[in-house]
């Protein structure tokens, strides 16, 4: 387990199931939990470092990130803020773009994003004074979701607003999917030599068994391929590949995509 400091408050990485990630904001007495789709781990981790749960956030509705919500409330009953266009029972606080969420105890201020595409209700959480971004299966380290329910249209859109955030943002994804990304990043833009640098660095942190997340949204600009599907190279690679017809910015995405998700 490791942990991300700001002033006052730190994210702890608290793994779970096979590739999951669950952040556990504290501030050495309080704690508020993203996504828990496993509760043993994260009560564990309370107990540990002896914080107190004051709230529980939710980005979407897939099980590996609100399953271990009712035994957490079994344990303490605190407020639980999640999407407004969600049916997810356990909400008290639906939230959605341009609304805050508070956290008292913590001092904690966080912005909600709208960031539909796999889910048709998924939102992020940006905490601006400290840098860090929430955003659940939308953006990932060096790739982004599954269309489950969404369009490529509204995926694009979600990911553009999120590379719009300030460049050294702290993107706190829910997968470690980073050298599986980075390996098909790789074959759509084999001459990006930011790309070839990260696959070193990330595979290093891998080999000493540390996450690769949290990223950062300039590391995401320069690397991953969902963010960078405008690029003459990308292009040049989905059309050779006779995966790409039309030369729409949409057309390369939803090709990107689709490609992904056989890969």
């Amino acid at each position: 387990m490791s942990a991300f400091s700001n002033n006052s408050l730190q994210v702890l990485t608290v793994p779970a199931f096979n590739d999951n990630y669950l952040w556990l904001i504290h501030n050495g007495t309080h704690a508020v939990v993203v996504d828990p789709g496993d509760a043993a781990p994260i009560l564990a981790a309370l107990d540990r470092h002896g914080l107190t749960l004051a709230a529980i956030l939710l980005t979407h509705h897939h099980a590996d990130h609100v399953g271990g919500v009712p035994q957490l409330l079994q344990h303490t009953k605190v407020p639980v803020v999640g999407p407004l266009n969600e049916a997810i029972a356990a909400i008290t606080t639906p939230v959605g773009e341009g609304d805050t969420v508070e956290i008292a105890e913590l001092g904690l201020r966080l912005s909600v994003l709208d960031v539909p595409g796999h889910t048709l209700g998924h939102i992020a959480y940006h905490a601006a004074e400290q840098g860090w971004l929430f955003c659940g299966d939308t953006l990932f380290a060096a790739g982004c979701g599954r269309l489950f329910e969404g369009t490529p249209a509204q995926m694009m859109d979600s990911l553009r607003k999120l590379s719009e955030l300030p460049p050294d943002t702290l993107v706190y994804c829910a997968h470690e999917y980073t050298m599986a990304n980075l390996r098909f990043a790789q074959t759509v833009e084999p001459g990006n030599p930011a790309l070839q640098q990260r696959v070193v660095d990330e595979q290093a942190k891998r080999d000493r068994g540390e996450p690769t997340v949290p990223s950062n949204i300039l590391l995401e600009r320069k690397t991953n391929p969902f963010l960078r599907y405008t690029e003459i190279a990308i292009g040049k690679t989905l059309y050779q590949s006779g995966r790409l017809k039309d030369v729409s910015p949409e057309a390369a995405f939803t090709a990107l995509r689709e490609w992904k998700n056989t890969f």
